[in-house]
């Protein structure tokens, strides 16, 4: 994988549990890895639903090889966050190719 095309910085998020200050359980999102990426394939458009249209926003990134990617981690790039759907071993351990939709 040539490191010229990873020319996108994305950001893995895992929920985590920790306690407030009154000592009650709260989620937060934690980043867990910042990576180099590439966008492989970007489209936006538009699907039927039970009650009208809505809007679809689907990504595929290139990465480096990440081990721990579960598809409850979701993505931060460009101001916008996605839920991980699924991924792709590319190689043996030499790269990931993750696909994701907008939360």
């Amino acid at each position: 994988m040539r490191a010229g095309t990873l020319n996108r910085v994305i950001f893995i998020d895992r929920m985590t549990s920790g306690l407030n200050e009154n000592r009650t359980p709260v989620s937060t999102w934690a980043n867990i890895a910042t990576l180099r990426a590439e966008v492989i394939q970007h489209s936006v458009g538009e699907d039927e639903a039970g009650n009208g249209e809505r809007d679809t926003d689907a990504i595929t990134f290139r990465t480096r090889f990440f081990s721990g990617l579960e598809t409850a981690d979701r993505i931060r790039f460009m101001g916008r966050v996605y839920n991980v759907k699924g991924w792709t071993e590319i190689g043996v351990r030499n790269g990931l190719e993750i696909k994701a939709v907008a939360a």
